[in-house]
This record gives structure tokens, sequence and C-alpha cells, in this order.
């Protein structure tokens, strides 16, 4: 098996050590004989829907600005038509936005491609800040949150799952994250998939259009010990 995937301006959207998560499914691949083609897309590029999984982490408010634009121009396209036929789409924080429809920066709106049924409009007040814990339909995410933006699902959008510590997408719905398909967009990092290697497998079988059964079990020691780690650092047992 191959899995081909596309980081998406990672010199510019890379503010939460969102590389680690790239080596994450690197390593993991590696370990089971999979093998790893990564293509990273940046300004200018014309994006081709060519890839299983396309990822595009979190960046500053000037960061985010270019590359909405670039994305509206080179990318939206390919990335509409990669979620048609199933490719994964993973967006952290950021990336997250820009995967929806907007982001309110007072009297700025930072277009998205749409891709999930959210707007996001930067807050005045505190920053949505600490440690998190979210239940998925699949399991259980624990990781870090850092974001001004509040962002808001349409009554039809699916959130990624339900706040049980933290304060997930706008501090007051309880909810975490959006999904849809294989789309998904979330403010956990710190980064997410190391502390979550359950979530890297699922996202990789997702990809590589399998159960996650059909992937080789890994001795995963280390891995639970990061993931028990970041429930307890979040009050969660």
């Amino acid at each position: 098996m191959i899995l081909r995937v596309c980081a998406l301006y990672p010199e510019l959207m890379n503010i939460y050590a969102d590389r680690g998560n790239l080596l994450m499914l690197e390593r993991r691949c590696a370990w089971r004989g999979i093998e790893w083609q990564l293509h990273e897309s940046t300004l200018g590029e014309a994006l081709r829907d060519e890839h299983d999984l396309y990822y595009i982490g979190g960046g500053q408010d000037a960061d985010q600005r270019r590359c909405a634009r670039d994305l509206l121009e080179h990318k939206a396209a390919a990335l509409h038509a990669a979620a048609s036929r199933g490719a994964v789409v993973l967006g952290v924080c950021g990336g997250y936005q820009l995967l929806g429809h907007s982001y309110e920066l007072g009297a700025e709106e930072i277009p998205g491609i749409g891709l999930l049924d959210v707007r996001t409009v930067r807050s005045d007040g505190p920053r949505l800040i600490g440690n998190v814990v979210v239940q998925s339909d699949e399991g259980v995410i624990a990781g870090f949150e850092n974001h001004a933006g509040h962002t808001q699902l349409a009554s039809s959008q699916q959130p990624l799952g339900r706040v049980l510590r933290g304060h997930g997408n706008d501090g007051r719905s309880g909810l975490e994250g959006a999904r849809r398909a294989n789309v998904i967009g979330t403010y956990v990092h710190g980064p997410l998939l190391p502390k979550n290697s359950w979530l890297c497998d699922w996202l990789t079988a997702r990809a590589l259009g399998v159960e996650s059964q059909a992937l080789a079990p890994l001795d995963d020691s280390l891995e639970r010990a990061a993931h028990a780690g970041a429930l307890r650092a979040a009050g969660v047992s």
C-alpha cells in the first residue's frame, strides 16, 4: 500500500508543531511497511487531485490571510474534488477555519473554501486556551487548544465530537470541531496525532480505503502513555 499525503503550506501553517502530525503518519506507515509519499504544496502552486490525505495546520493571522487567498485561487477546486471522491482532508486550528466559509476579523472577512459548513468570528474576549478532551464517535481525543476564533456550526453540520474538558468551538456549545465524511476540522493540537495514535491509524485507514483492523498492530505502549498523560493534564482519568 502507498499513502500519498499532501501538506498544504507547511512553511507557513506550522505554528503548533504541526509537522509532528506528519511525522506521526510517516513513522507509523514505515513501521507497517506502507510506502509514504509526501508532497508539500505552497503559495502559487495549482493543486492536483492525486493524494489520499490532505493536511493543513495553523498559522499566524497574516499567514492565514495569504493562504486563504491562495486556497481559493489555486487549490479549492482540487480539494473539493478530492473530498468528493473520499480522500481525507484534515484541518487543525487555522486550517480548520479555512475549511469553513469564512473567518471574520473585525470588519475584515477572510474567505474559506466551504468544505465544512462553519463560520468563525474573532472574539474580543479571552482566548480559548488549555488542555482539551473530546468524545468523538470513534474514540476520545486529547490535546491542547489555543484560539481566539469562535466557530459556529450550521444546524446540519456534524461536530467532530463533544467536549469533556476544555472550550471546544466557542466555549459555549459543548461541541468541538466539525466533520463531513472524510473532511475533518479541529482545534485540538499540541500536536494532535502523537497524543492520539488511534486517530492517526483511523485517518490512515480511511485514506487508504481499508478498515482500521487491516493495519498491522504495533507496540503502542509509548503512544498509550502519551494519550493517558494528555488525559491527566486535562483532569480526565
